[in-house]
């Protein structure tokens, strides 16, 4: 739909034409009924066409959520990120929460006795869908980051602490092209890391053992909400080990209310604090003053919440 253009309406029979190798002659009814539910939650348009012979056919479009699903002019999309999460290898979490709330555990675990971080290096089908469902929501976040905060201004060097494949840490030094930085991530991660213009620098490792040192910065985005308290404070003492005097920790991560919230933000939050109960190792998101805990905890000053970018908050920690 997307490809015919703006404003473009086309029926499933069409559609399935285009589809290569379809042999099912009931194909084009299906996707008819599938893309009439899509149409009645508003994710398509929906609208009736009378062909030459008098009869009609539906006829479908675009909604503007499908903005979303649609790669930008940056070549990315949220789709990405959907199809990690609804991927089988997830779903099966869910099957095992009422385990885990009864007799304890971590759904994840239940399901393939493995966390989800060691589970992507024993399957590379699942471990490209999950790097390409972060990589592409990363640059959507991170240009608007970019946009929003201000507080890479002045360093000199930075190492992104599980960057991934380094997408993050690449658009942050196109934009500060004197910086040099590391991308720091798990080493099956780092083997799938692509080679920047910019001076980006991939290097493998655990960051519960140890984490690059000799930088003026440490930047985080979404992984502290990966684990739980006890792990969030052997990373957060790594961190603060290898910053210099005055060294700066910047965190990205979702705050959640410290009370319930009937909010389309809150809601946001809760969905993904539900996530990482299913999926990580004592995951969950958190509150303000339990950022400032861990932060205290672990030899800094404190957070302190600078802007916010998609619902997602940007914070400092200094080491003291």
């Amino acid at each position: 739909m997307a490809r015919a253009g703006p404003g473009s309406e086309l029926s499933a029979s069409y559609i399935t034409s285009q589809i290569l190798n379809v042999t099912n002659p009931n194909a084009s009814v299906m996707l008819d009924r599938m893309l009439r539910l899509l149409a009645s939650y508003k994710i398509l348009t929906c609208s009736d066409k009378t062909l030459d012979d008098g009869t009609t056919e539906r006829v479908y479009g675009l909604e503007l959520v499908c903005k979303f699903l649609v790669k930008d002019e940056d070549g990315v999309s949220m789709a990405p990120l959907l199809l990690m999460n609804q991927d089988k290898v997830l779903l099966e979490s869910w099957f095992h929460l009422k385990d885990a709330v009864v007799t304890g555990g971590i759904p994840f675990n239940l399901a393939y006795g493995m966390n989800a971080f060691e589970y992507p290096a024993t399957d590379a089908r699942f471990n490209t869908v999950f790097n390409k469902g972060m990589s592409d929501h990363t640059t959507i976040f991170m240009k608007k980051i970019l946009e929003t905060y201000k507080g890479f201004e002045g360093i000199n060097s930075i190492v992104d602490v599980g960057g991934g494949v380094g997408v993050s840490l690449d658009m942050i030094l196109t934009k500060y092209p004197s910086m040099k930085g590391i991308n720091f991530d798990l080493p099956h991660v780092i083997r799938d890391a692509p080679t920047y213009e910019t001076a980006v620098e991939h290097v493998g490792g655990d960051m519960f053992v140890s984490v690059p040192k000799g930088t003026d910065a440490v930047f985080m985005k979404w992984i502290l909400h990966d684990w739980s308290d006890e792990f969030c404070t052997k990373v957060l003492k790594n961190i603060h080990e290898a910053l210099p005097e005055h060294g700066k920790l910047i965190l990205v991560e979702c705050i959640i209310p410290p009370t319930c919230e009937p909010t389309i933000e809150a809601l946001g939050v809760y969905h993904v604090d539900n996530m990482m109960m299913a999926y990580n190792p004592g995951g969950k998101e958190r509150t303000e003053k339990e950022f400032d805990a861990l932060a205290k905890a672990t030899g800094f000053s404190g957070v302190k919440l600078i802007c916010s970018a998609f619902n997602t908050w940007i914070m400092e920690c200094h080491k003291n």
